[in-house]
């Protein structure tokens, strides 16, 4: 039988005269179908060698399937890997999803400087080249007080290259319940060692005193540096010397003293209702020497990693040869420049910018919105599933705030003869991509991080979904 079934499969040359696969020439070229062809006939031969019953391997070798299947592999090999998607899992920081939603400015920007050339690099007054770092400098420096600052391709490298270039082959003192590590196995213990920086262990794991600091500076001593705890909280019996404690002794000492702030607040969180991070101008003020932090979580542009501080610091890690490797092109420093701009204007930020927007968001308007789209499955469907609409928690996500939940509101889809798994896995692989929370056999999406716009495609969704009997 295997040998029949065998015999049945197309030749190459056979399949290309056919008219739909002529067509599929048109659009991808005739190397480009040949190819996909060839993949395609040695799927079905590995198919029929394998314990699937013949009629089954039958039913694969028609000429329409095969044609089908040969167009299917060409729209995957064109479709982009990397595309837009739908966040209804109600973390609104979600690493996986790109983390934040980049404001209608900041996209308008990337997209202006995408068009054509730019001026990402050229002194205006004399047409010679110049440095990229003037467009991000003054607005930086502005908002957070400091004298001087670089940017670079993210809070990783901005913390590599603060500690190889202020305190390489020399120690740096660092409190061991700071040693953090956080998504993607970025361990600081790592990181300082890559540096070409030798880590000195202070205090313990809940509390470090001033005088931990003091007793481990040496001439051996680089520097000393604090670590945003990121993506968890030390709580009950715990103590840590404030910034300004630490500004002091480092000044005593002629060390510099490093603030690497994670997250990087420029406006408290407490306004929103959550948590207060800690602040980098408050840093600056403090008198730090050099801070970093990302440029995609709290500040809520392009991925980045922002140094700011003194001038004398930020100046040597501008010219340190690593520099080139880390820097930034010019849609980040485009999307920055837009993102960074609204915060001129803090109060306006729940209208302006999608992160502050998702933070500002009432249980009322969460619960219209999902209203809208609960009423709209309820009247298609009143079989095979139960909706509702029910209440929970969001999430700010990517280590900002991490033990803090924001209440939101959550349409429960609970399929009552299929499988919640199975949902989720064709929520994902939907148009564009619809990414949720499995709970209790039911589905959950959550209205804070679902965008404007985005509540019909979920609903269009489920109604084609359950209409079409999947269970």
């Amino acid at each position: 039988m295997e040998k029949s079934l065998l015999r049945k499969l197309p030749s190459i040359d056979s399949l290309l005269q056919a008219q739909e696969v002529k067509s599929l020439i048109k659009q991808y070229s005739r190397d480009m179908v040949v190819g996909a062809a060839r993949t395609v006939l040695q799927e079905l031969r590995s198919h029929i060698l394998s314990g699937i019953s013949d009629k089954e391997k039958a039913k694969a070798l028609t000429h329409k399937k095969i044609v089908s299947r040969v167009e299917k592999t060409l729209q995957h090999k064109f479709s982009p890997s990397l595309k837009p998607a739908i966040n209804a899992t109600g973390v609104i920081l979600h690493t996986g999803l790109g983390r934040a939603v980049l404001s209608e400015s900041a996209r308008s920007a990337i997209n202006s400087v995408m068009e054509g050339y730019s001026t990402l690099a050229i002194e205006m007054s004399t047409g010679r080249r110049g440095h990229r770092d003037i467009h991000l400098n003054a607005i930086l420096c502005e908002l957070t007080g400091a004298e001087a600052s670089v940017v670079v391709n993210n809070n990783a490298a901005a913390t590599m290259l603060i500690l190889n270039t202020l305190a390489q082959g020399k120690e740096v003192i660092v409190s061991r319940g700071q040693l953090v590590e956080i998504g993607g196995s970025f361990r600081m213990p790592d990181v300082m060692r890559t540096s070409g920086a030798v880590l000195k262990e202070v205090g313990t794991t809940n509390k470090t005193h001033l005088r931990d600091y003091a007793e481990a500076i040496t001439e051996e001593t680089g520097a000393i540096m604090r670590v945003h705890h990121s993506n968890y909280r030390i709580l009950g019996f715990s103590s840590e010397p404030s910034i300004e404690e630490m500004v002091e002794l480092a000044r005593k000492h002629n060390l510099p003293l490093i603030d690497d702030l994670g997250s990087g607040a420029l406006v408290d969180l407490q306004e929103f209702g959550l948590e207060t991070e800690p602040l980098v101008q408050h840093s600056i003020k403090a008198g730090v020497d050099v801070a970093c932090f990302s440029g995609d979580k709290l500040i809520g542009g392009p991925q980045a990693g922002v140094i700011v501080g003194k001038s004398e610091a930020v100046k040597k890690i501008g010219k340190n040869p690593l520099m080139r490797a880390f820097r930034v092109g010019k849609m980040t420093i485009a999307g920055m420049e837009a993102t960074l701009r609204l915060f001129y204007t803090p109060e306006k930020l729940p209208a302006t910018h999608p992160v502050y927007r998702m933070f500002a968001a009432s249980q009322e308007q969460l619960r219209q919105r999902a209203e809208d789209v609960y009423s709209g499955v309820k009247s298609e469907i009143t079989t095979g599933v139960e909706f509702s609409l029910v209440e929970g928690e969001s999430q700010v996500g990517s280590g900002s705030a991490p033990i803090e939940t924001i209440p939101t509101v959550l349409l429960q889809v609970k399929p009552i003869n299929g499988s919640a798994d199975k949902l989720a896995r064709s929520l994902r692989h939907s148009n564009p991509p619809i990414f949720c929370r499995v709970q209790k056999e039911a589905v959950l999406f959550d209205f804070r991080t679902i965008q404007p716009g985005e509540g019909p495609l979920i609903a269009d969704f489920l109604i084609e979904y359950f209409k079409s009997g999947v269970e």
